[in-house]
């Protein structure tokens, strides 16, 4: 015959507290989460859901820094484009006067004011060739030099160098945006600076073969700047599809990242209303359960 255990007034009175204390708790944890407006809260609410969670901010944080890299690189390759499509005004503009200097019904005086003008076309090439973008010359490279260009007894050289400037914009994914001096203009002793300036010692001097030659020469200068301009676009071009696809990347995994910490509001108002109401209930059962005598206090 199975034994019948004592149930006492004081057993009924600590299961009855347990049984309230937990629905208190259920109770705190669900009004947690609608006042931050998280399920997960530290990392004992959910030890995988925190782990995943880890994980899916820090490739947002990656995203993120690519994002942040093609903007940087875009607007480098912006500077870019503009200083290399101002060099090819300047450069048309050259050869046009070229072509006027060439004429034989221009006099001295003519192709004096033709040279002229060549030589600010000049200065204003090598200020151009010499913008800077956060404090560094655009077309120098890695230097840290003021400038990408420097002159020196009426002769143009290149004062930078030839170094790479990389940003990562995805995942395996590396783009230069840096277009260094020579590749715009040409090599130190046969650069666009030495053509204008043969060009314009050759109008002062009315040689008509030295006028032909600089039209040759810049020709090919016009046709280097271009096709530097043209390579910007693409890696512009790329850059930007690389930034869609990372911030497209980042709203995905943001998305993932809500599922996991998020609480849903309507379903958690509604949670928090039932479990009021359950232990509002617990409370009058209890308290109708468990009416202790004057003896009961005195055993």
């Amino acid at each position: 015959m199975a034994a019948i255990g004592r149930v006492t007034q004081s057993m009924l009175t600590d299961r009855s507290m347990a049984r309230l204390q937990g629905s208190l708790s259920r109770l705190a944890e669900i009004q947690e989460h609608l006042s931050t407006g998280r399920v997960l809260n530290r990392a004992s609410d959910d030890p995988a859901g925190a782990a995943t969670a880890m994980r899916l901010r820090s490739a947002i944080a990656a995203q993120q820094q690519h994002v942040r890299n093609a903007d940087d690189g875009a607007a480098r390759l912006a500077t870019l484009d503009s200083v290399l499509g101002t060099a090819t005004d300047l450069v048309r503009r050259a050869r046009e006067l070229a072509q006027q200097g060439i004429s034989g019904a221009a006099g001295p005086q003519a192709r004096e004011a033709l040279a002229a003008e060549i030589d600010q076309l000049r200065a204003s090439l090598l200020s151009t060739a010499n913008t800077t973008y956060l404090d560094r010359p655009v077309l120098g490279g890695t230097t840290i030099g003021a400038n990408a260009f420097a002159e020196a007894a009426g002769v143009v050289t290149f004062a930078g160098d030839t170094g790479s400037v990389r940003r990562t914009v995805g995942d395996g994914v590396v783009v230069d945006v840096a277009v260094t001096g020579p590749a715009a203009f040409g090599a130190d002793g046969d650069n666009v600076f030495d053509h204008l300036t043969a060009l314009s010692a050759a109008l002062r001097a009315g040689d008509v073969t030295g006028i032909e030659a600089g039209l040759t020469s810049l020709a090919t200068d016009g046709e280097r700047v271009v096709a530097a301009r043209a390579d910007v676009g693409t890696r512009a071009l790329r850059i930007e599809q690389a930034a869609a696809r990372a911030a497209d990347a980042e709203l995905s995994l943001t998305g993932s990242l809500a599922e996991i910490e998020n609480a849903d509001l309507p379903r958690t108002m509604v949670d928090l209303k039932m479990q009021e109401v359950a232990y509002q209930a617990s409370l009058a059962a209890t308290a109708r359960v468990l009416q202790p005598s004057l003896m009961d206090f005195l055993r």
